[in-house]
């Protein structure tokens, strides 16, 4: 039995051992498609050649009643004996035999004349198309019919004319039909065997294999076995198979990779739980420090105040993140100067590392954002400039260490330029910029605060990009948009 007559799909969708019929797979409904075309390819054959047969048969008929006509002409008798004329009749299967000879028709041997003939047939006009059409007729139709056909003695001036019956014509023609069929029959099938078997081979056993894989990968997709292992070949199904398995082993590295995610995540969620028990007692005993009577302890005791309350604020947003839940910014009027300067004294930049923080933000300017949020925006992009800043440098360079943030209002909406010095954006970076675990520039970065960063900007309706500069270094451009004003708040306010 061939490999490919199997398999009809369970009820789960896997591919069975089994055999419903013949044809129930694609070999075997190859195998009939290719018998039915090959029948049908005979069929096209075969209206040509039993025409051909047909001509054949009838002018065999001519040849033998001229040679007998000849011989009769050469007696020089005016009629044959009755005897002589049945002998000539029925060894030709005639009615009649005329011959036509110098402008004279001479009736050679006649026995039952017809009162009329339904048919009349000259060999040496016949075409192509008509001839199909009378060996039909007469296939079809035919037996009981008398027809007259004539036509030329060789390459001379005489014709031979016979009037007969088409029975003995139709028997002829359906014998060579039989014969046909049988052959027909037996040449499609030997040829649909061997297409059967050669793309059986080629293509079905492949193509099998390549479900199997599939099926059997779908199954356990973390099972490294499962794994399919192309074969080496260069036509198209080698080529499916090399993609199939690369695909496989892709989906097996990122599935790994997100259960990795979701486990960190779980960790994350529940040191992020206990740190904030922390951090909330950090703000307890940091609040008692206000009422401490000392002007250092005053200075700094509001700065530590909101850095432990942006703490306690950011672990709640990593539990919203970690649940793809990110708060709604709540926007109000933010003044840019003030923000820039928190995210400077957040930074600590020390002054032995030969850092400059330049802030070329007007006082006046004022953006109509989320103040916490976009303090995270730009507290993450500086803090990367920072990073990337204090990285080793070649021992000849001699650009200064800068980050520089700038900003400006065109109409309703506020540009802001984060600019550092260092060592620019490599090109794996460049193409997962906003990938979380792919577009970090530095080893072991998460590339974490650049999606956080984007999610926050798409949140106000603003963009962030990677601008292009001519020096060295790194320039992150974001636009925020004002909120637009309905005519009902801008009447009140007017």
């Amino acid at each position: 039995m061939p490999e490919s007559a199997v398999a009809p799909l369970a009820c789960n969708g896997r591919l069975k051992p089994g055999l419903r019929g013949l044809f129930a797979g694609l070999s075997g409904k190859l195998l009939l498609l290719t018998v039915i075309f090959i029948m049908l390819a005979e069929v096209l054959i075969f209206v040509p050649s039993i025409s051909t047969m047909r001509l054949r048969w009838l002018q065999d008929r001519l040849n033998t009643a001229a040679a007998a006509g000849i011989v009769i002409d050469g007696l020089q008798a005016s009629d044959l004996p009755r005897g002589l004329q049945d002998d000539t009749l029925v060894a030709t299967g005639t009615r009649a035999i005329v011959l036509r000879k110098d402008g004279t028709s001479r009736l050679l041997a006649a026995t039952d004349m017809p009162n009329a003939v339904d048919g009349q047939y000259n060999l040496a006009e016949t075409t192509s198309w008509g001839s199909m059409c009378d060996a039909l007729g007469t296939l079809l139709f035919g037996g009981n019919r008398i027809i007259r056909v004539y036509g030329p003695i060789g390459d001379s001036s005489m014709t031979i004319e016979l009037v007969m019956s088409d029975a003995s014509l139709r028997r002829a023609m359906l014998t060579y039909s039989g014969n046909m069929l049988a052959v027909s029959v037996l040449i499609s099938l030997i040829t649909a065997t061997l297409i059967f078997f050669a793309i059986n081979r080629l293509l079905i056993r492949p193509i099998r294999r390549l479900t199997l894989s599939m099926q059997d990968f779908s199954e356990q997709p973390e099972d490294p076995a499962r794994i399919m292992v192309a074969e080496p070949g260069r036509d198209e199904l080698a080529l499916a198979g090399l993609h199939l398995a690369a695909m496989q082993s892709h989906l097996q590295h990122t599935l790994k990779q997100q259960k990795n995610l979701a486990d960190l995540g779980l960790a994350v969620s529940k040191i992020n739980h206990d740190m904030r028990n922390i951090l909330a007692s950090a703000q307890l005993m940091s609040d008692r420090l206000v009422d401490v009577d000392d002007p250092m302890v005053k200075r700094f005791a509001p700065k530590l105040l909101r850095t432990i309350d942006r703490a306690v604020g950011y672990t709640s947003e990593v539990l919203a993140y970690g649940q793809a839940a990110e708060a709604a910014p709540r926007r109000k009027p933010v003044s840019l100067a003030a923000l820039v300067q928190e995210v400077r004294e957040l930074l600590a930049i020390e002054a032995e590392t030969g850092i400059e923080f330049v802030e070329l933000v007007s006082a006046e300017l004022v953006v109509d954002a989320d103040g916490e949020q976009l303090f995270r925006i730009v507290h993450n992009l500086c803090r990367n400039a920072h990073q990337a800043l204090l990285a080793p440098r070649p021992a000849e360079s001699s650009d200064p260490r800068r980050i520089t943030v700038s900003a400006q209002r065109i109409g309703s909406v506020v540009s802001i330029d984060i600019d550092d010095t260092g060592p620019g954006m490599p090109a794996k970076a460049r193409e997962n910029l906003f990938s979380a675990f792919k577009g970090s520039a530095r080893s072991g970065g998460t590339g974490l605060g650049l999606v956080i960063a984007r999610e926050l900007v798409l949140a106000h309706g603003g963009t962030i990009a990677l601008a292009e500069k001519p020096g060295p270094g790194t320039l992150f451009r974001i636009e925020i948009p004002d909120r637009p004003v309905s005519l009902q708040d801008y009447r009140a306010r007017a």
